[in-house]
């Protein structure tokens, strides 16, 4: 009679784990491509400050005056007839002492981007001059253009000088393709945050995008200290 419990206490735990399993390798593969989206973000801001032609690329002046910002790889642009653009990538914001937040993720839609003839794929980029923006995006979502106002930025010397002047935008936008980096414009584009994206890459169900961006979610992957430096480098601030 135990020898019969026994082996109907395995055979439930075995059917137990069999259910649960493919739940746990699908949040386990969603965690390793978010985990590879920071990864690409990282590289993304990497090539927009280290292009070969320094007076082409975004200097580091701009982002150390920078209250957040955004990282989208690879935007896709719609078959034409359709319209509208689509992306994922991530958010982080600078504490009041400096140090760059863990990164929060965020989704891309719809809107006019001014795309460069013959391009269906660009990175984009977004630097927050205030940190409002990040707040009220962080509470549900934001459309650029209406909700707060954005303008494409400058690079290279016009950038190194924008920085002594009144930047009028709340947001500057950049986009990456083929090589090239330039502001461009984009307007009328929602982002949101991404919940799923965040849950599975921190590994609970109930994180907030303002817990994470606030440093009340403090453990995170290896690949966030890599941002972070990179960050850090980059904008000439603390990790």
């Amino acid at each position: 009679m135990l020898k019969k419990f026994i082996v109907v206490g395995i055979s439930a735990l075995v059917f137990v784990f069999a259910q649960t399993l493919p739940g746990m390798q699908a949040s386990q593969k969603q965690a390793a491509q978010e985990a590879d989206r920071v990864g690409k973000s990282i590289q993304v801001l990497k090539e927009i400050v280290e292009l070969p032609k320094p007076e082409e690329a975004l200097p580091g002046v701009l982002l150390n005056k920078a209250e957040g910002l955004a990282l989208f790889p690879g935007v896709i642009k719609a078959a034409y007839g359709i319209g509208g653009q689509y992306g994922r990538g991530i958010v982080v914001i600078k504490s009041d002492k400096g140090a760059w937040s863990n990164p929060a993720f965020i989704r891309i839609i719809g809107g006019s981007i001014g795309w460069q003839i013959g391009v269906q794929k660009a990175d984009i980029i977004l630097v927050f001059k205030t940190r409002k923006s990040i707040e009220n995006m962080a509470s549900g979502k934001i459309t650029l253009g209406a909700d707060i106002s954005v303008a494409a930025g400058p690079i290279g010397r016009q950038a190194e000088a924008s920085t002594d002047l009144e930047m009028e935008a709340e947001i500057y936008s950049y986009s990456k393709s083929k090589g090239l980096f330039a502001g461009v414009s984009i307007k009328g584009a929602s982002i949101q945050i991404d919940k799923d994206a965040d849950s599975a890459f921190y590994g609970r169900g109930d994180v907030t995008a303002r817990e994470i961006l606030y440093g009340e979610t403090t453990k995170a992957p290896a690949v966030v200290e890599q941002l972070k430096a990179a960050l850090a480098k980059y904008s000439g601030v603390k990790k």
